[in-house]
């Protein structure tokens, strides 16, 4: 019997390890993607999971600002949100970076990210907020910025304490851009 990829590619966890990036379709999110997001940030610790009505929204109404990642058998295995925010429509804001654990640690978040980037126009600057000790997404941004050549302010934009109630720890506001 001969095998090759097409072969081993029945199902995504037979063929995750066989696949690379240039595998992966980049898209923006249809609304029949909600569900699909839904779960995929609940595989994903420490991201805040939200009701599946607000990914079906992010899926719909934010799809120009968000971007998923699919296999060639329609598996996200990538979900990047974001969106506009009305005082600064020069800003792509982004909510959240969700990946299958498989995908991790291979370039996909960044990837995701430069090519959502690319696809606004009008847009010179990127915000986000992290939580202090996620290392993984403070890197993440880290090297996107340094590869936009952006300049990058942090403030705490909500308090543990004064937004939180004690019960989440601070959210960071890391914002780039060229000036």
């Amino acid at each position: 019997m001969y095998l090759n990829n097409v072969n081993l590619r029945t199902s995504s966890a037979k063929y995750t390890m066989a696949m690379n990036l240039t595998d992966l379709n980049f898209r923006s999110p249809l609304a029949e993607d909600g569900m699909a997001v839904n779960e995929l940030i609940g595989r994903c610790p420490p991201l805040d999971t939200n009701s599946g009505y607000c990914n079906l929204l992010q899926c719909s109404d934010f799809s120009d600002t968000s971007i998923v990642a699919v296999t060639p058998d329609n598996e996200i295995v990538g979900f990047i949100s974001g969106y506009l925010p009305p005082q600064r429509p020069e800003t792509l804001f982004v909510w959240q970076v969700a990946l299958d654990e498989k995908w991790r640690g291979k370039g996909l978040a960044r990837q995701m990210l430069s090519d959502l980037f690319e696809r606004q126009t009008n847009v010179s600057h990127l915000e986000t907020t992290i939580s202090p000790g996620n290392t993984a997404s403070e890197h993440l941004f880290k090297r996107f910025f340094e590869s936009q050549n952006m300049m990058v302010e942090k403030t705490v934009r909500f308090s543990r304490k004064t937004h939180f109630a004690n019960k989440h720890p601070d959210e960071v506001l890391y914002r780039g851009g060229p000036d």
